[in-house]
């Protein structure tokens, strides 16, 4: 009996009478995100965040309560106790490894509320990063740009994807080498992340009901960025990033009706040195062993 592509096929269950192996997606549904965790790379295989200028505690419209928001120095990196202990990121397995814990949710985007920010510190929002040069600088550049955003457009959707993309080798042939890092080594350290926008707004003031949608896609590698690298060109089709990470983002329809974000504002990243704070003492804080 044929079955054509794409179809749903009636599974004989008796075969799975003693456990269906998976692969299982654990779907984590956020205050400020959602995410779908890798329980064999043993980080995010993706996240997606929905930022306006009320998520972000900027809208004269809709002020937020101070008392409510999130306090980053109040957090702390948490192992994920909703993942089954085998397929779980430990605290352990960071360290000395050499990578930082990166957020793929900024702590950042998360200020509505202090649960909220502790939520992005849960192992389940982290993938290893290099530290100075990506994750305390351009990365981190990048996430800001994202949140500005918000001043151009009403809705703002952010993806995070860690991606494993091959390698040209010197014999010709292409070939994904990443390094794991635990022990024993189980979380994968991604060759590069990418970030993933639509933004939208009214299409005009007439037609408030009418959205005007931008979308863009840029992939950086897991390595030192300079400061004067272009954003501009990180910049990858759509396309490129799902059928590198094996998921659907946007609809053929919202692909074909929307304009690239760079056509739309300026794609362009502002340096800031976000880890100037780190570098004094008073308010150096020394990664110590986790127990």
């Amino acid at each position: 009996m044929e079955t054509a592509p794409g179809s749903l096929m009636k599974v004989d269950t008796a075969v799975l009478k003693y456990g269906n192996p998976g692969p299982i997606s654990d779907l984590l549904v956020r205050r400020a995100y959602v995410a779908g965790y890798d329980r064999r790379l043993r980080h995010p295989a993706w996240t997606a965040e929905h930022l306006t200028l009320a998520s972000l505690g900027k809208s004269a419209l809709e002020p937020r309560n101070t008392d409510e928001t999130g306090d980053r120095s109040n957090s702390q990196f948490t192992e994920d106790a909703s993942i089954p202990a085998m397929f779980r990121a430990k605290l352990q397995d960071y360290f000395r490894s050499g990578y930082d814990r990166g957020h793929m949710v900024p702590a950042a985007d998360a200020k509505m509320s202090q649960a909220a920010m502790d939520e992005t510190f849960l192992l389940t929002n982290i993938a290893p990063q290099v530290g100075a040069g990506f994750n305390r600088h351009y990365w981190a550049y990048v996430e800001d740009w994202c949140r500005r955003l918000t001043s151009s457009f009403a809705d703002v959707y952010v993806f995070t994807i860690p991606l494993y993309l091959p390698k040209l080798d010197t014999d010709g042939k292409w070939r994904v080498c990443h390094e794991v890092i635990g022990n024993p080594p189980n979380i994968s350290v991604p060759t590069h992340f990418a970030k993933v926008v639509l933004a939208s707004r009214p299409s005009s003031p007439s037609r408030p009901d009418v959205p005007e949608i931008s979308t863009g896609a840029f992939v950086l590698p897991n390595a030192i960025i300079p400061d004067e690298a272009k954003l501009e060109s990180f910049v990858v089709p759509v396309e490129a990033v799902e059928r590198a990470a094996g998921l659907t983002l946007f609809s053929d329809s919202v692909k074909a009706n929307s304009k690239h974000i760079c056509k739309t504002v300026k794609c362009e990243v502002i340096v800031r040195k976000f880890d100037d704070a780190l570098k004094r003492p008073e308010t150096r804080k020394a990664i110590s062993a986790p127990k």
